[in-house]
Formats: structure tokens, sequence, C-alpha cells
């Protein structure tokens, strides 16, 4: 065998599929939950121009979780922990994107170097350790499951009650106080809901890399269309995809999770972009005939 061959195996090798796919039941409901969720979550982190924040909180995610692996605890608690902590410290100390910026850069290395100095003290298997950065595709046991689900359904039921309050104030914050909208408690709020997703999505994704599921489906549905319904839904069903499609993938190789579903994530995005480009020149096109015959 070549060592192309080899490589190709390792990405993609479907012996024992259906063994497989049963086995990891959890962590596709797992994903198929997260991708919707953060599918929908996305859109508000893309109008309030926070994909920086998604980060700033998964390293802290990530030290909470890596806490918690050292002392026996449970992982998606210590994630959920740090989480909050990083969550209420952006939204209390960073209302204006500059100070809320500062405070992102400087939680991102402290967390990071937390989580790392914990996972060096933690005497366990690595692929335990490997598997809070990168995800790991047989993590879901029936109790976490439950949690995630949970999770999930105060967020998106949080999000549906705030969807207009949250939806004026991330258009324009301005405008929206001046209209009586309580910004100040929508975006501590909306950090909050940010936080409980982005550590449930780090037991299935890694914590490097979250910003696939809650970042680039909104991102990618921005590119096609503008309408306020399609969005959303667009988003929910491109991070449904990359997280199903990518756990699908990835049991045919010997990889961690990550690499298959942000390569889907960002090829949904590349065609996004290429039909919203598209769809931009053919606007150009059509406007130029009766801008000339109004001249």
């Amino acid at each position: 065998m070549t060592g192309l061959d080899e490589l190709w195996a390792r990405l993609f090798s479907f012996e024992n599929y259906g063994e497989l796919l049963a086995l990891v039941q959890n962590s596709i409901i797992a994903a198929a939950v997260l991708g919707i969720v953060g599918g929908l979550i996305g859109v508000f982190v893309m109008q309030r121009d926070m994909a920086f924040a998604v980060h700033g909180i998964s390293e802290l995610s990530f030290a909470g979780a890596a806490g918690a692996l050292l002392i026996g605890a449970n992982v998606v608690t210590g994630s959920l922990v740090g989480s909050l902590i990083a969550a209420v410290l952006i939204g209390l100390l960073g209302a204006k994107a500059r100070d809320r910026n500062s405070i992102i850069g400087v939680l991102m290395p402290f967390g990071l170097g937390l989580g790392i100095l914990f996972l060096a003290l933690y005497p366990g298997r690595s692929g335990n350790k490997f598997g809070l950065l990168t995800g790991q595709i047989i993590s879901v046991d029936l109790p976490q499951l439950n949690l995630l689900i949970g999770i999930s359904l105060v967020v998106l039921v949080a999000l549906l009650v705030m969807w207009r309050p949250l939806t004026f104030d991330s258009l324009d914050a301005d405008v929206a106080a001046a209209r009586g909208v309580p910004s100040r408690f929508i975006a501590l709020s909306f950090m909050v809901l940010l936080g409980l997703t982005v550590a449930v999505s780090v037991q299935i994704i890694g914590s490097l890399l979250v910003l696939a599921l809650l970042v680039t489906p909104a991102a990618a549905a921005l590119r096609v269309s503008s309408s306020p319904l399609l969005v959303p839904l667009l988003s929910m069903l491109f991070g449904f995809v990359s997280a199903v499609g990518g756990i699908l993938l990835a049991l045919g190789g010997s990889l961690p999770i990550s690499p298959y579903i942000t390569t889907i994530s960002f090829v949904i995005y590349l065609v996004c972009r290429v039909i919203g480009h598209r769809k931009r020149r053919s606007r150009t096109t059509a406007t130029r005939p009766v801008l000339s015959q109004r001249r």
C-alpha cells in the first residue's frame, strides 16, 4: 500500500460501518441538536459582530472542562462553569465593541494557558486530553446527552422568547435603547445563552474549532439571503448538515471529528459565497438597462 493509499484509508474507510454507526447514536443525536442550536444562535452572533467572543468563551470552556477532567468531575459541568464565567465577564465588562475585544483578548490566552496546565497535570489517557481540543466521536453517554438536550432546549426557548427585542438590539442597539428595549439585560442574557451553547458544543467538536458550528453556518446563510426568516432556517440547516455529516464521515476514518465538520462547513460557506456573488452580479446586470432607459 502506497503512502497515498494509507492516507486515504485513514480518512475514509467504511469497514464495519454499520456496527460503528450503532455505537455513536448518542453522538449523532447530540450533533444534530447542536447543529440546529448553533446555527440559530449564530445568526445573532453575526448580527452583533461577536464571532471573536465565541472563541474567547470556548477557551475558558476548555479550561473548565480540563479542570473537571483533572479532579474527576463531570467534564460537561466544568465546561459550563468556564463558559458562563467568560460569558458573564464579557457581557458585564464589554458593553462597547472596543472594550469587549480587549476583554476577550485577555481571557483567551489565560483560558488556554490554564487549560493546558490542567491537561499537563492530568495523569489519564492522552485521548481524553486531545478530545477536549478537537472533539471526540464516541464521548456522549446517555446522561450527557440528556443534559445537552436539556440545555439546548433552554437556549432555543429563550431565543424564541427574546427574538424580537434581541433582533432589534442586534441591528441597532442605540435606537432599541431609545425605544425602551432593555439593551443591557438583553446583551447579558444573550451572552449567557451563547456561553451555554459553546459549552455543550465543545464536547462534540472541541474548543479550538467551535466556530465551525456557531459562526460559519450563519455566515454562509447571510451570503445567500437577507430574509429574517430564511437566514435562520438556512443557518440551522447548514449547521445540522455540517455536524451530522461530519460524524458520519468521521466514522470511516481514524482522525478526530473536527476536520470533517469544519471541512463540510467551509465547503458550504464557499458554495454560498459563489451563489451570493452570482446573485449580486445578476441584480447589477438587470438594473443597468433600467438605469440607461431613465437617462
